[in-house]
């Protein structure tokens, strides 16, 4: 006889409270590796969302390098990433409160500026650096990055932040002369991803222009670096790769001076290519899976040389990553997949001198993404495990829960041990609470297949009503050029565990599933990926896995859009949740920043020449048409998409009488990194829910500000 209490699905307690999901969290972010350390990002939401550096020596001491209040961020693109390089002990970031680029050398007190005062706030900022030491451009070491012109002299003359590359002296001789600072490639709209030579020779870059994203069409230039009166100059730039149709990403040199990039060139799937020797290109290691994805933010690192000579890689295929081995020298050989009990793999490096293989970010079906370190099957010898500092053999098998044919179809060549470079935050519940990602695919409009990521209400000491089925959250992802995950998130299991169910769909426009399903969205965008969530939420109440009455449709940012536009344009759900979503395609093709400012013309077309076509897709043009309560959630300095697309469509909700939850954020961007708004998000959410459902959640909750109910 079950001894677990019978509740509605909804109102089951949980010990995965809104307080759970940022007590204790670090989001890591990028990893890099430095002789016999390893340093990683982390965000830290309980103290204000800044982003710490964290080192960690051979012994496993971690220290926090930066100083109390400093965040290690950019705002290049407004997304940012690789806002900080590592070489030889001395560190290089981007300074969030001012932009600007300082250093801080080991065992120093204080960090220094490097880089020159902008004359307005923020009017110059950097990303993607990369540290040049002294003896490879003359006496001087030098730092070559992206710099991002916000300067009222530049966007007066060009009309928009101008992007180039730029080297600094790292001695900061530029902080005093601004001068100093040379300017190393200008003209293209966008520059990425400066990769300097093993012998300084010579140097990498993608570019692209407007109107393409870096995943529709980059190219690939390498330059000659010669060194004049100790100041580094290019000559001889020639495209090496790309161009129309071709996205280059991630070009790396090899140990032996060979440029590696990743490409979809092949089938329309990012694989690993090399210029040979005569300056041909190849593909290494082809496959129908994915070496790379769409670069919304720098610093991207999905594939790295290792000291045995091969290549380690993170390979996407059918929404699940694996961590794989490329031998360069069979380069027709298809990757080799090992086995890690990861579904996803990301920041991938070689490993640090006398440790480790490999080191990357990694999560698994139970298990939050964390740094790990990976050693290879019979190459080196195993480090050993201490209470402090955990290593363990984890395959996906390895949880008490059922994983289904998740690690059988997964297996690859060989097992890896898997070392935790940090220790996990306190444990909220056992793995036997986890609802377990179960990719799908399902049959949408015009004969396509979509695909989605399924997460089934879960509680060890609850069950539902007998005959009764859970309400659904259809999840979609940001972009839209991304895609969703299969990984532990206390942010899916807060639903799962209170008897929702909820799939992260993989609509048409995703990554993961080569350009052709990427290229559906293309003049579509509120058309395809409205179809494939309605798609997803129907097929799964017609095979009896939810609720048909109780759907609901939840996203952020291009997610966001796609909610407001499933409930303007079709009556599938039954409540939608926005966060931070476009709502007006006309005043985001003219209101939001450079990077993204001229998207929309391959999603909906060229601004203004297709005004009527924005009008048609825009959720704010058809508030007529919407019939069921609203959440929406917004940060106040949000440049992306700017407070008033919110402000617009909550007063077309209230206008119609509908009820409605809105709360809007003081300091926060494009996307919520406080602790204290993090939870009350959440709590409003579930409150929101329970009113729409009809069910009384088990959390206490203050009502937020709204109307209607």
């Amino acid at each position: 006889m079950s001894t677990q209490t019978e509740l509605p699905y909804g109102s089951w307690p949980s010990p995965i409270t809104a307080e759970a999901l940022v007590v204790g969290a670090a989001s890591p972010g990028e990893v890099r590796v430095d002789g016999r350390d390893v340093w990683w990002s982390e965000s830290r939401p309980s103290e204000g969302g800044r982003d710490q550096l964290v080192r960690r020596a051979p012994d496993g001491t971690r220290v926090d390098v930066l100083p109390d209040g400093v965040s290690a961020r950019t705002r290049v693109h407004e997304y940012g990433g690789g806002a900080w390089a590592v070489r030889d002990g001395v560190l290089v970031y981007a300074n969030w409160a001012d932009q600007r680029l300082y250093r801080l050398d080991r065992g120093a007190a204080e960090p220094v500026p490097v880089a020159p005062e902008p004359s307005v706030a923020h009017g110059w900022r950097y990303a993607d650096a990369e540290i040049v030491p002294a003896g490879v451009w003359g006496e001087r070491a030098w730092i070559v990055a992206v710099r991002e012109s916000h300067e009222p002299e530049v966007v007066e003359a060009h009309g928009e932040a101008a992007n180039e590359l730029v080297a600094l002296p790292l001695d900061g001789a530029a902080v005093a002369d601004p001068a100093q600072v040379r300017v190393l490639v200008t003209g293209p709209d966008f520059v990425s991803s400066p990769r300097v030579a093993p012998g300084g020779t010579a140097l990498a870059w993608t570019q692209w222009d407007h109107p393409a994203m870096p995943w529709d069409a980059t190219e690939l230039v390498v330059a000659r670096v010669d060194v004049v009166g100790g100041v580094p100059e290019l000559t001889g730039a020639e495209v090496i790769a790309g161009g129309p149709g071709e996205s280059v990403l991630q070009p790396t040199w090899a140990p032996d001076e060979s440029l590696w990039f990743s490409s979809d060139r092949r089938d329309g799937w990012w694989n690993l290519h090399r210029v040979g020797a005569g300056g041909q290109v190849e593909v290494v290691a082809p496959v129908d899976g994915e070496i790379g994805g769409p670069q919304w933010v720098f610093g991207q690192r999905q594939f790295a040389f290792l000291a045995d000579g091969r290549v380690a890689c993170a390979l996407e295929s059918d929404g699940l990553y694996d961590l794989a081995l490329v031998d360069p020298a069979r380069p027709e050989q298809p990757p080799q997949a090992m086995v890690t009990g990861l579904t996803w793999v990301d920041q991938v490096a070689a490993g640090p001198e006398g440790g480790a293989d490999i080191v990357l970010i990694g999560a698994g079906p139970a298990e939050e993404a964390e740094p790990l370190g990976i050693s290879l099957p019979d190459e080196h010898e195993r480090p050993v495990a201490d209470e402090s500092d955990p290593v363990f053999d984890r395959d996906i098998d390895d949880t008490e829960t059922d994983l289904g044919d998740l690690g059988e179809e997964r297996e690859g060549g060989g097992h890896a041990l898997l070392e935790r470079l940090r220790p996990a935050r306190a444990a909220v519940v056992t793995p036997d609470w986890f609802s377990i990602p179960e990719p799908i695919s399902f049959p949408s409009a015009d004969g396509r297949t979509a695909y989605g990521i399924l997460y089934r209400p879960r509680h060890p000491e609850v069950r539902a009503p007998e005959g009764t089925l859970p309400p659904l959250l259809v999840t979609i992802h940001g972009g839209p050029t991304s895609m969703a995950r299969a990984m532990l998130t206390l942010d899916v299991q807060y639903w799962t565990t209170r008897g929702f169910a909820l799939v992260s769909v993989n609509y048409g426009g995703s990554t993961g599933y080569g350009r052709p399903y990427r290229e559906l969205l293309n003049d579509a965008w509120g058309v395809v990926d409205v179809e494939d969530c309605d798609a997803a939420a129907r097929h799964l109440a017609a095979t009896g896995a939810v609720d048909p009455g109780r759907l609901a449709i939840r996203g952020g940012s291009a997610g966001g859009f796609t909610t407001l536009a499933a409930l303007a344009f079709g009556d599938t759900f039954a409540a939608g949740s926005n966060h931070f979503g476009v709502a007006d395609l006309a005043a985001l093709a003219r209101d939001t920043h450079k990077f993204e400012s001229r998207y929309l013309d391959g999603l909906v077309g060229p601004y203004p020449e297709a005004a009527d076509r924005y009008k048609e897709l825009s959720p704010i043009n058809h508030t007529a048409e919407l019939t069921c309560p609203l959440a929406v959630f917004q940060g106040l300095e949000d440049k992306v998409v700017p407070p008033a697309q919110s402000e617009m469509i909550v007063e077309a909700v209230k206008a119609k009488g509908l009820p409605y939850v809105y709360l809007a954020f003081e300091g926060e961007q494009h996307g919520f990194r406080k602790a204290e708004n993090i939870i009350r998000t959440r709590e409003a959410e579930l409150w929101f829910f329970g009113k729409v459902f009809g069910f009384e959640p088990a959390d206490a909750v203050e009502p937020p500000p709204g109307g209607g109910f």
